[in-house]
């Protein structure tokens, strides 16, 4: 199984830099076997089925992008460095972090990110650094509400710079648990009203959640796909939330994962045949041949070429379809990536 068999042509004109508003008026490609009808988020209460089950990660992205000046005393008297900083993973007390640029850090060096928030460099490897804020608790967070940007993918990054809207748009109705540094996109597109929509229509939802870590946006950069190894991300499925999923595919209905975060978790959970209470970390990687044990279909948005997650939707749905679901995407311009539109994707 090779990478280029993931690759495909994608105008750059389709890559979406801003969500639409309402958030449901995103499109929604229904795709249910090799059957494709072009539809709309807000259409879901239509399309889903009482006794169905859409299962949610309420992670909450953190500002972790940020912007500081490096404090260092030398012979020379004080050196200053313009320093980029995007948190990645909670590293004992501190933070691991992406620096740029990292040469210029050194352990024992201060970081001052203004708003209150510094830090001291503990550590340095090759690609990353550790840092140790001043602040804990929910000082810290509120010093990282006011100093941070929302840290989004390179592909919007890119073409505009986060602003105060991102703070919003970029960020679930549902987010609860703070500490992903990348939102679940697919779930960007609800809003109270369309979740009081699908409850009347007696479709369910159960929460879990899966930090989405920085290393989702990493590229696959082995020729065989099989050798890849994935990064590894935090999540949690309760007791209960294991329960209600188990229930609803004994009963009959569907478990629908909003999001390839929530799929990952939830097939994490379920190595044993069913879903199994959850929490700690998964490198999961799912591509075709994978034995799915948890969801019966996918809500999700439209992938970037060659990367995991289009593997994963390839796994689900099987590679021609696939294909197909991307090539009449592209000739229907939908909206690409974190920002674009979404497909519901039943095998």
């Amino acid at each position: 199984m090779k990478l280029s068999d993931f690759d495909f042509e994608l105008p750059e004109d389709l890559i979406a830099t801003r969500p639409v508003h309402p958030r449901p008026s995103a499109r929604l490609l229904r795709v249910e076997g090799a059957t494709m009808t072009d539809r709309h988020v807000s259409d879901l209460p239509q399309i889903l089925r009482p006794g169905d089950r859409l299962v949610l990660n309420n992670t909450r992205v953190i500002p972790a992008r940020l912007f500081g000046e490096r404090l260092r005393d030398s012979r020379d008297g004080p050196g200053r460095a313009r320093i980029e900083a995007t948190l990645i993973a909670p590293e004992g007390a501190g933070w691991r972090v992406l620096a740029r640029p990292l040469r210029k850090l050194a352990p024992g060096d201060r970081v001052d990110f203004g708003a209150g928030l510094t830090a001291t460099v503990r550590d340095r490897a090759a690609e990353d650094a550790v840092l140790d804020f001043d602040l804990t608790g929910p000082a810290f967070d509120a010093a990282l509400n006011r100093a941070g940007r929302m840290p989004l993918p390179p592909y919007i990054e890119s073409r505009r710079p986060a602003d105060a809207r991102d703070h919003e748009d970029y960020q679930t109705v549902f987010a609860k648990e703070s500490g992903a540094v990348a939102a679940p996109t697919a779930s960007l597109h609800f809003d109270a009203a369309l979740l009081d929509s699908l409850a009347a229509r007696g479709v369910a939802t159960t929460q879990v959640t899966l930090h989405v870590g920085a290393g989702t946006f990493l590229p696959v950069k082995v020729e065989d796909v099989t050798s890849h190894r994935m990064h590894a991300e935090w999540g949690e499925v309760t007791p209960r939330a294991a329960a209600e999923i188990n229930a609803t595919r004994a009963a009959g209905g569907r478990v629908i994962a909003v999001g390839t975060t929530a799929l990952r978790l939830i097939e994490s959970a379920a190595r044993s045949g069913r879903v199994e209470p959850w929490r700690g970390e998964t490198d999961i990687f799912i591509y075709p041949g994978f034995t799915f044990r948890a969801v019966d279909g996918l809500m999700t948005n439209f992938h970037l070429p060659k990367s995991t997650l289009l593997m994963l939707v390839s796994a689900l749905m099987g590679q021609d379809t696939i294909r197909r679901v991307y090539a009449h995407a592209i000739a229907e311009r939908y909206r690409f990536f974190s920002y674009g539109d979404s497909s519901l994707l039943i095998p």
